[in-house]
């Protein structure tokens, strides 16, 4: 057990911030490097595109399962681990979040419900397999080394993960065209509170950032999703102190001055409150489990 959780770039692969590979009919250990490096996270996107086979992983707790024709993406910063991977034929790509146009990013990041695979018809399979392809061939150190075959490279990625945005939109029935403005008010704030609360706790913090009242940002998130802005904020918080509780030997201090709080005490009651255990109850219940 480690002082925290393993976070892993793609600087040691390469220097472009973009990995494509092609997989054929490969278990996890016959791509280790790309699948199976134990519990971590990563700082950039990963994007799976399976055509056939079955995979499973932990992300976040939650055990998720692919099998056939499916695509399915991670976050930056989500914990995950490889589980089982067979005779799985598709796509693995990596990428750096600064590369993803704001629109694809839009959908992964602000996304209301949980992620999850979605399984993908022949037609889409077409698609992602032609788009991929052209990426692979593009994705040279020839074509990344001038300006010009970087824009082409780019290119396609946009396509390709566009492909994924819409293809993650109709598996949730959800679009952001047309939304109404309560609805892209609730992904600008949900999207803020995964980047800022370690440092901002309250609603009315994010209401300043959002230009807006605090009650009606309460109302807004009241409105779209059920719960209070408080709510989602102690979320947040309360994901990473169970990746922190499982995953590293932190003490229960420690990981409360490493989510922002001066008083431990204050952060052990909040904990208790929110997930109905004490942080050491969840951190043993978990360790036992294992």
């Amino acid at each position: 057990m480690k002082q925290s959780i393993p976070t892993y770039d793609l600087n040691s692969i390469t220097q472009h911030g973009i990995l494509i590979e092609r997989i054929e009919k490969r278990t996890m250990s016959a791509i280790d490097h790309l699948f199976d490096k134990g519990i971590h996270r990563d700082s950039h996107y990963i994007f799976a595109f399976l055509e056939s086979g079955r995979a499973k992983m932990m992300v976040d707790f939650k055990v998720i399962e692919a099998r056939d024709a499916a695509v399915f993406f991670l976050l930056p910063g989500q914990v995950h681990q490889g589980i089982l991977m067979e005779q799985v034929t598709g796509w693995f790509i990596a990428v750096k979040a600064d590369l993803l146009p704001d629109a694809a990013r839009s959908v992964f990041e602000e996304t209301l419900v949980d992620i999850q695979p979605v399984p993908v018809d022949d037609r889409w399979v077409e698609k992602l397999n032609a788009c991929a392809g052209m990426l692979h061939m593009s994705c040279t150190e020839e074509m990344l080394a001038t300006k010009e075959g970087f824009l082409v490279v780019q290119s396609l990625m946009n396509a390709f993960t566009g492909l994924y945005s819409l293809i993650f939109l109709s598996g949730n029935h959800a679009g952001i065209s047309g939304e109404s403005r309560a609805i892209q008010l609730t992904r600008k704030f949900r999207i803020l509170v995964r980047k800022q609360f370690k440092t901002l706790k309250s609603p009315s913090a994010y209401a300043g950032i959002l230009n807006i009242s605090p009650g009606y940002l309460t109302e807004v998130i009241r409105e779209v999703t059920g719960k209070s802005a408080q709510h989602w904020i102690h979320q947040e918080v309360l994901i990473e102190a169970k990746r922190l509780l499982s995953f590293t030997q932190l003490s229960v201090k420690e990981i409360a001055y490493e989510l922002g709080y001066g008083d431990h005490t204050y952060f052990s009651r909040l904990f208790s409150k929110v997930e109905g255990c004490p942080p050491t109850e969840f951190r043993d219940k978990y360790r036992t489990q294992q």
